[in-house]
Order: structure tokens, then sequence, then C-alpha cells
């Protein structure tokens, strides 16, 4: 597939990048620090652009099948990012019209599993205090996508680890896992790759865990 990353110096989207090169597919990377983005590969494509303005990123997205999304706050006093540049993005997918569109949100955004242990019941609530400012960011970000009419999916993993690869791991749609706390990051771009061409996570939130 022809696949455009943005975020791609993150960590999830660093690995979206890595691992669609791996599996063939021809990858566009927008980025704002080329320098960051350690990868190389002849079928990828290093765009350099900020994400405010849509008409800018329209020859990223151009005819791609399609768009990943690793953007997100890299601490609290960020938040805000994920709506702003999520917002950008999708004009410029509406503008190009390409359809399909993944990004990657969180659990806490998510409903809390009826039959949850109670570790993650009694934590959560204090990380959702915590990063409540990120979590608000979360939720426009999600709300703008539901508005758009691309056929989205919104990956939501919980607590982020550099823990590699496996390819093992559970998803639900529409709901959180019980006892889902962690995830690698290589784990969430496998999960999001394999979503891509899925059909059954088109218009989905769909938890992810191990």
């Amino acid at each position: 597939m022809k696949l455009t990353v943005f975020g791609a110096t993150g960590g999830v989207g660093h690995e979206i990048v890595r691992q669609a090169l791996a599996s063939g597919h021809q990858v566009t990377a927008v980025v704002r620090d080329p320098a960051r983005l350690t990868v190389d590969d002849p079928a990828l494509q290093v765009v350099t652009a900020g994400l405010k303005d849509p008409e800018a990123l329209r020859p990223a997205v151009a005819g791609r099948d399609a768009v990943l999304s690793g953007v997100g706050a890299r601490a609290i006093k960020h938040a805000g990012v994920a709506t702003t540049c999520t917002r950008t993005i999708l004009r410029a997918l509406e503008a190009e019209g390409v359809r399909r569109f993944l990004a990657v949100s969180a659990a806490p955004i998510g409903p809390v599993p009826p039959d949850e242990t109670l570790l993650l019941r009694a934590v959560t609530p204090l990380i959702s205090r915590v990063y409540r400012d990120v979590y608000a960011d979360l939720t426009a970000m999600e709300d703008e996508i539901r508005r758009s009419t691309t056929e989205w999916t919104v990956v939501r993993p919980p607590k982020l680890t550099n823990k590699p690869m496996t390819g093992r791991y559970r998803t639900a749609l529409g709901a959180n896992l019980r006892g889902g706390n962690a995830i690698g990051r290589a784990d969430v771009a496998h999960a999001m790759l394999r979503m891509t061409d899925d059909a059954s996570t088109l218009k989905q939130a769909v938890g992810v865990a191990y």
C-alpha cells in the first residue's frame, strides 16, 4: 500500500514507519525535524512540514491508501496538540478524498470494563486526574475524527512501553480490555498496520493491550 504517517518521529509513529517498510509498503513520513527520523529506505519519502496548514499537507496525503497518525502530546504541557494537529490532517484528507485514517488515542478515554480488576479500578481514576488535560485533548481529538468524512479507526492503548514487537496482544472493538495495563509501542504499530485493511474496525474505537 501507499501509506502516509504523521508523528513519524514519535515512539509509535517511528515503529509504524519501520514495520510498514519492512512489509513492503511505500511510506511517506511527515515530520517537522527530519534529523530525528533514523529510518532510511528506498521506499521512504520524508516530507518536512508543520501541522497547521491543511493545504501544505495535501501533497503528502494525495493518492494514499491510508493515513496513520501517532500525533499526541509528549508531555502534559503539550496538551492540545492532538486535537489541533489532527484537525489539520483531517482537512487535508477530506480535500484530497483520502478515506482511510487511523489514529492513536489512549485507553482512559474508553469505558472501564465491567469486570475490571480491583487494582486498575483504583489506579485508573488517579492516572486520569494527573493527565486530565492530555485525556481531554484526546477526547476532543476523537470527537473531531468522528465528525470527519473519513473511514476512521481510533486505537486506544494503555501504558506504552518500549518492549520489542511480539505480535501477541488482545484487541476489543468499542471497549477496553480487562487487566490491560500495558503494551509496547511496537505492538501498537503492528496492530494499526493490521487494522489498516480490516473492515471490522471501520468507525470503531479499538482497545489494544497485552
